[in-house]
C-alpha cells in the first residue's frame, strides 16, 4: 500500500516528487487528475495526500471536500503557486493540514511528510497502548529442553519471512509469547503487534473489533472506529483462539488473507492493508474442519507454517529455570528447597506455564524466605488421583491406563465440539448411547 498519493497534473513535476520521496523511504503513488484520485481513494487508503489545487478536471477545494468524505484520517498537504496563498488558506479551512508553495523545497517536503506520518503512527500507538497495556510485560521464552528448542528453531527460521504462522498448543503454554517473539525477530518489529483473543469477545462485537466501523454503522456508533487489522498495518496481527471464530467471520478473515482488503462495518470502499497474520489455537483444528465447524480453506491458508508449543509436562527439565525466571519477574527474593522443586517437577501441569506462574506467585505470598513443599498448593487432577489408586496387577494397571486415555480423549473431543455429544459420538465412531454410558462411568471414577 502507498503511504502517500501525489495529485499533480504536470507529469515531470509529479514524477520528480515521487522519486525524491521514494528515495527517502516513503511509498508513493502518483496520479495526474482529480478523478483518478477519487478512484484511488475508493479502492485504498492513504496516510498523506499531496494535492495541487489547480487541476484540469476538478477544482482543488471541491476535490479536497470529496476526498475527506472517503478517509477523514488522511493528512492533506496543499501545493500551490506563490500567488495563490489565499486559496491555500481556504483549503486549510476545509481540512488541509499544511501547504507548501511552489517551487517546492524537497527537504522541507520530506520533513513535513515524515512529521505527519510520525503523528499518525503515534496516534495509532496511543490507541494500541490504551487497549493493550499488557503487551509491555517483559516476558521471555525460557528453557533448554529438546522439545522447546525444536519449536524455537522453527520460530527463528520463519520469523524473518512474511509467511503466515499457526501456533498450536494447549492453554497456558505461551502461544502469545511465541507470536510476540516472531514479530520482534521480523522486519516488521518497528511497527505494531496487535493481539486479539477471538474467544474473549462476543461475536456481535468481534467483527467491529477486527474490521472497525463507520460513524452511524449501528446504534451507538458515534464516530469512526479503526479495527485491529487497520491498526496493525505494516505490522503483525495475532489472532488468538482462532478456532472459536464463527463461520461468517472465518470467511471474512479468509478474504483478508487472500486479498489484503476489507471493508469497515457501514463502509462503502475497500481498505488495503499490509499485515502479517499469526494465528493460534488450543483446539484440534482438523477435528473442527471434519465437524464442519471450521473452514477447510481457511485452515490451509493459516497452517502454511505450523509450530506446536510443547506442554510443560513434556519439558520437565525447564521447570527449575522457569521458577528462577518467575521469581525474578515477581522481584521475590526466595530460596527454593529441593523438595519443593521435586514436587513441582512431578506435577503434570494441565494449565502449563500459566499455572506454574500462578502457583509460584501464590507460594511467594504465603512463604517468607524459603519456598517449601507445603507452600506449593496444587489441585488434585483426575490423573493424580488415578496415580494413587495403584493396581495390584499388570492387567489392572493396563486397564486403568486405558480408561484414563479414553476419558482424556472424550474430554478433548467434547471440547472441540463445544459439548455437542452427537457430533462427539460421530467423531469418536461410537453410538450416541455408548458415549453417554462412557461419560457416566468416567464421571463416577473422577476421570471426567
Amino acid at each position: 500500500m502507498a503511504e502517500v498519493i501525489i495529485v499533480e497534473d504536470k507529469n515531470s513535476f509529479g514524477e520528480m516528487l515521487k522519486s525524491n520521496l521514494e528515495d527517502a523511504g516513503i511509498n508513493c503513488r502518483f496520479v495526474r487528475r482529480g478523478r483518478e484520485a477519487l478512484a484511488a481513494f475508493k479502492k485504498e487508503k492513504f496516510d498523506v495526500a499531496l494535492l495541487d489545487l489547480k487541476l484540469p478536471d476538478i477544482d482543488g477545494i471541491d476535490l479536497l471536500r470529496e476526498l475527506r468524505k472517503f478517509e477523514s484520517d488522511t493528512h492533506f498537504i496543499i501545493m500551490t503557486a506563490f500567488g495563490s496563498i489565499e486559496k491555500a488558506v481556504d483549503a486549510m479551512r476545509h481540512g488541509a493540514d499544511d501547504f507548501l508553495t511552489k517551487p517546492i523545497d524537497i527537504d522541507e517536503l520530506i520533513k513535513t511528510v515524515n512529521q505527519l506520518l510520525d503523528a499518525r503512527r503515534c496516534r495509532y500507538e496511543n490507541i494500541l497502548l490504551k487497549d493493550e497495556t499488557a503487551s509491555r510485560k517483559p516476558f521471555q521464552i525460557v528453557g533448554r529442553s529438546a522439545a522447546l528448542k525444536s519449536a524455537t528453531d522453527l520460530l527463528q527460521k520463519v520469523a524473518v519471512t512474511d509467511t503466515t504462522v499457526l501456533i498450536l498448543g494447549e492453554s497456558g503454554t505461551g502461544k502469545e509469547l511465541f507470536a510476540r517473539a516472531c514479530h520482534n525477530l521480523s522486519r516488521r518489529s518497528s511497527f505494531p503487534f496487535v493481539p486479539i483473543n477471538c474467544a474473549a469477545i462476543p461475536r456481535e462485537l468481534l467483527e467491529n473489533e477486527l474490521f472497525g466501523s463507520e460513524k452511524g454503522a449501528f446504534t451507538g456508533a458515534a464516530a469512526r472506529k479503526l479495527g485491529k487489522f487497520e491498526l496493525a498495518h505494516r505490522g503483525t496481527i495475532f489472532l488468538d483462539e482462532i478456532g472459536d471464530l464463527d463461520l461468517d467471520l472465518q470467511a471474512k478473515i479468509l478474504r483478508v488473507l487472500q486479498e489484503r482488503t476489507f471493508t469497515r462495518l457501514g463502509g462503502t470502499y475497500l481498505i488495503t492493508v499490509d499485515v502479517r497474520v499469526i494465528a493460534a489455537s488450543n483446539r484440534d483444528l482438523p477435528v473442527l474442519v471434519k465437524a464442519k465447524n471450521f473452514r477447510e480453506d481457511l485452515y490451509y491458508r493459516l497452517s502454511v507454517f505450523p509450530i506446536t508449543v510443547p506442554p510443560l509436562r513434556e519439558r520437565a527439565e525447564d521447570i527449575s529455570l522457569l521458577i528462577v525466571h518467575i521469581l525474578a519477574r515477581l522481584r521475590a527474593k526466595r530460596v527454593v528447597s529441593d523438595e519443593a522443586v521435586e514436587k513441582l517437577t512431578r506435577y503434570q501441569w494441565p494449565g502449563n506455564v500459566r499455572e506454574l506462574e500462578n502457583t509460584i506467585e501464590r507460594a511467594v505470598i504465603i512463604s517468607k524466605d524459603t519456598l517449601r513443599p507445603e507452600h506449593i498448593l496444587l489441585p488434585e487432577t483426575g490423573f493424580e488421583k488415578s496415580r494413587r489408586r495403584e493396581a495390584g496387577t499388570l492387567k489392572e494397571t493396563s486397564s486403568q491406563a486405558q480408561e484414563i486415555a479414553e476419558a482424556d480423549l472424550i474430554r478433548r473431543v467434547l471440547e472441540q465440539t463445544r459439548g455437542n455429544k452427537t457430533a462427539a459420538a460421530r467423531l469418536l465412531d461410537v453410538s450416541y448411547k455408548t458415549l453417554l454410558n462412557r461419560i457416566q462411568v468416567y464421571k463416577e471414577k473422577d476421570l471426567l
